[in-house]
């Protein structure tokens, strides 16, 4: 279990658990702090004192290893579970590098140096400020109310209207600064995670570049990088996206705390003095405690807690509420009073005091006293609706969109003008209008107010396509499971739909999945897509901070729909609800391992995407351009196990293929524009030419198949050597354990589909032939 998230509601209540989640949070905080401090150091040494360069990297790569991040919520995606490996990989990829023991002159000050201490200075200095002013005001806060409640009920009415006035603004003050500390907190929570390992894999590149002795290494970790800056960019995209929902989430509770008090099993809770009476001549002292009321079983526990002495929580009191009667100001000297009765204590009442008069109208009406408040909610009426029209409109617009603006960069991604969009709408959604609104031949409406348009309409309705009921069922197999099943419980779960949902959800997703097939033109990849209609199509029930991180996850169930398009809407689910669905133990990035006792193939999912670089012309040794089917490559979301090809560069196909060899790293890099090679950020985002031209550009080493029944193919691995590329533990007698960097001897192909046979420390047996690759 990660973080928990920090809710805004609970900044109003500042409860002792609370106090206790931001605690986590700012030591979490202060532990990457360290961590950056001494990578840091690390990194200066390694310009420095190339003379101690091998004791250097041992350091750096010490650091690297014993560092996690942690995460809010209950589950990574895997991206982030990249990510979260990824810095265990650098550490592993230094340990070999120490072996060449290389003199060499390289300057990381621009990739690594910089960015961390920019990242340190503005993103986790700002944080202790604000940790500073928010501690200074807690103390502000608290003894400003301390003082105020003590104020005798007998001073003049303009004294205690002006002493009421001066408290409220301190604390709406107070609850300001709660609600941005809270904020920034989390932010910095999700946004290191990019920001520490970018620097850091920006730095690799340069290493590969300069290295003169660097190449095989840099051969080796090749396909890992790739993957993972594209893992990095779907995080930071999923990142944005959350912020806002975030930011909107804080606004809304900062304009009305009480519609969006999170729903809980107490009727009432928060802080209230309690009169504790001494023997005399002592009289009585008010200390403060943290209560909560359960209606239904009457129970009323309270818990002394004392901001001001670091948090201390004393010992629970709980008892069953008899009765509560309010106490006017001519029978105690203080304000917003009433008692309590407790049935073990008859006869004996416990004086408490709110915070204001409103707060102890809750209270009374919580505790069934004489005086009550009703809090009115809004409710929103909707006019968004799944019938006849709201079919036009969707149609209507997807038609337009594919045949006006299909190819339109950042289609979806850019919006509309408002006014613009609500007037479309308007048209849209009457009746008497709808039919006469030509959208695709028209020009007033611009693409991009059409796509608006259709987005704001799907989020009108009053619940969300994909349903409140099923939300939670949606995002299970996002979080956790193979990537066969999480495609087999998204697709029993969209048939469990109502039939107009469905319906509606098939036409947009088969648009979705033109728009996708398009991306080379429109950019709009599927994770791109996911991150936009993924909180059009599915939220939640109660917006709290802690759905609004399982935005990356809705983002991901979107993506299985557009890349299994096919499956899920044109076929049936089986009979049965999928296996259940558990969290893998095996290394994040390892395929999967082949069946032997199947007997049949099954593809090596991949794990990167398409990487579009950009070859000049003069220097691409091209042959004859091939029309090669692109897949869906762009997202991690379900890895699907079908063959699919892709602008990526050799050897990192399927299965079937070697992984790129000894040279091609550098045949390849060679036609790399010299621009684009200092860093690795700049070098992974070129814009993509012609990716059919550079696929036929670049040699592509095959697998023999074994299956072809000729002595030359199998002669062809004969005798060879490999070197493991994932770990992998035996199932079975007539397998070989190993870890990454194993070397096999006499490597020949297993009679047993997808096998290598291999010997390692001089035992012979069966190895997985998608985790190896060919010496």
């Amino acid at each position: 279990m990660g973080l928990q998230p920090l809710e805004f509601s609970d900044c109003y209540l500042d409860s002792p658990w609370f106090r206790e989640r931001v605690r986590a949070h700012e030591a979490e905080l202060e532990k990457t702090n360290k961590f950056i401090k001494e990578l840091l150091k690390d990194g200066k040494n390694l310009i420095a004192a190339t003379k101690n360069l091998s004791a250097a990297q041992r350091k750096f790569a010490h650091s690297l290893r014993d560092f996690k991040f942690e995460f809010i919520g209950d589950a990574e995606t895997d991206d982030e579970r990249y990510i979260d490996a990824s810095l265990h990989e650098f550490s592993n990829f230094l340990k070999n590098l120490e072996e060449q023991r290389e003199i060499l002159a390289l300057s990381v000050t621009e990739t690594l140096i910089k960015p961390l201490e920019r990242f340190r200075k503005e993103q986790l200095g700002a944080v202790k400020e604000e940790k500073k002013k928010f501690d200074k005001e807690t103390e502000k806060n608290y003894s400003l109310l301390e003082k105020h409640l003590n104020l005798s009920a007998k001073k003049k009415e303009l004294q205690l209207q002006e002493a009421d006035n001066q408290v409220e603004q301190n604390r709406k003050h107070f609850y300001e600064l709660s609600l941005e500390y809270v904020c920034k907190l989390q932010e910095i929570q999700e946004r290191k995670k990019f920001e520490c390992v970018e620097p850091v894999l920006s730095f690799f590149q340069g290493l590969f570049t300069f290295y003169h002795q660097g190449y095989e290494l840099a051969k080796d970790f090749n396909h890992y990088k790739m993957a993972l800056q594209i893992n990095i960019q779907n995080t930071r995209n999923r990142f944005e996206g959350t912020r806002s929902e975030v930011e909107e989430l804080m606004n809304k509770i900062r304009r009305n705390p009480q519609e969006h008090k999170r729903a809980n099993h107490f009727t009432m809770e928060g802080y209230l003095y309690v009169q504790e009476k001494r023997p005399a001549p002592f009289g009585s002292s008010w200390v403060k405690h943290y209560c909560m009321y359960r209606k239904e079983t009457k129970k009323f526990s309270m818990i002394p807690f004392e901001h001001r002495s670091g948090g201390k929580v004393g010992d629970e009191e709980l008892f069953v509420l008899t009765y509560c009667t309010k106490r006017n100001t001519d029978t105690i000297d203080r304000r917003f009073c009433f008692d309590l009765e407790a049935s073990d204590r008859p006869g004996v009442p416990v004086t408490m005091q709110a915070f204001s008069e409103e707060d102890r109208k809750l209270w009374m009406e919580a505790l069934d006293g004489k005086e009550a408040v009703s809090i009115i909610f809004k409710i929103f009426f909707h006019s968004a609706q799944l019938d006849k029209i709201g079919f036009t409109i969707i149609k209507k617009c997807i038609s337009a969109v594919e045949t006006r603006g299909i190819n339109d960069q950042g289609l979806y991604r850019v919006v509309g003008v408002s006014s613009k969009v609500q007037r479309l709408l308007s048209l849209l959604m009457d009746s008497k209008t709808c039919n006469e609104v030509d959208l695709e031949n028209s020009v007033d409406w611009e693409v991009k107010t059409i796509t608006s348009a259709m987005k704001q309409y799907l989020r009108s309705l009053p619940e969300p396509l994909m349903t409140y009921e099923l939300h939670g069922e949606f995002i299970v197999p996002a979080k956790s499971g193979s990537p066969e099943s999480r495609v087999n419980a998204v697709h029993f779960l969209v048939h469990k739909l109502p039939e107009k949902n469905k319906e509606m959800l098939d036409i947009l997703v088969k648009h979705l999945a033109n728009v996708s097939k398009h991306a080379k033109r429109n950019l709009m990849t599927v994770a791109n897509l996911g991150v936009v209609f993924g909180p059009t199509l599915m939220r939640p029930q109660e917006e709290t901070v802690a759905a609004i991180m399982d935005l990356k996850f809705q983002n991901i169930v979107v993506e299985i729909l557009i890349e299994n398009h096919e499956k899920i809407f044109k076929t049936l689910p089986d009979a049965t609800f999928p296996e259940p669905i558990s969290m893998s133990v095996s290394p994040p990035n390892a395929p999967p391992r082949q069946s032997r006792r199947q007997g049949q193939r099954i593809k090596r999912p991949l794990a990167v995407y398409n990487l579009c670089l950009e070859l000049d012309d003069a220097d691409s040794h091209s042959s004859p351009k091939e029309d090669t089917p692109t897949g869906s490559m762009d997202s991690l979301s379900s890895q699907s196990p079908t063959p699919a090809f892709s602008s990526s560069p050799p050897g990192l196909l399927d299965g079937n293929h070697l992984i790129m060899d000894s040279g091609e790293l550098a045949g390849w890099t060679a036609h790399l524009p010299a621009q684009s090679r200092p860093s690795m950020v700049s070098w992974m985002n070129i814009p993509s030419a012609n990716p059919a031209a550079t696929n036929a550009a670049l040699p592509t080493f095959f697998f023999p198949n074994p299956a072809a029944g000729t002595d030359r193919a199998v002669e062809s691995v004969a005798h060879r050597k490999a070197r493991a590329v994932y770990p992998c533990e035996a199932e079975h007698s007539s397998e070989l354990s190993f870890q990454i960097g194993a070397i096999f001897e006499d490597v020949q192909f297993s009679r047993e589909p997808g096998w290598l046979e291999g010997t390692l420390n001089g035992k012979r047996g069966l190895i997985p032939q998608n985790y190896v690759q060919f010496l």
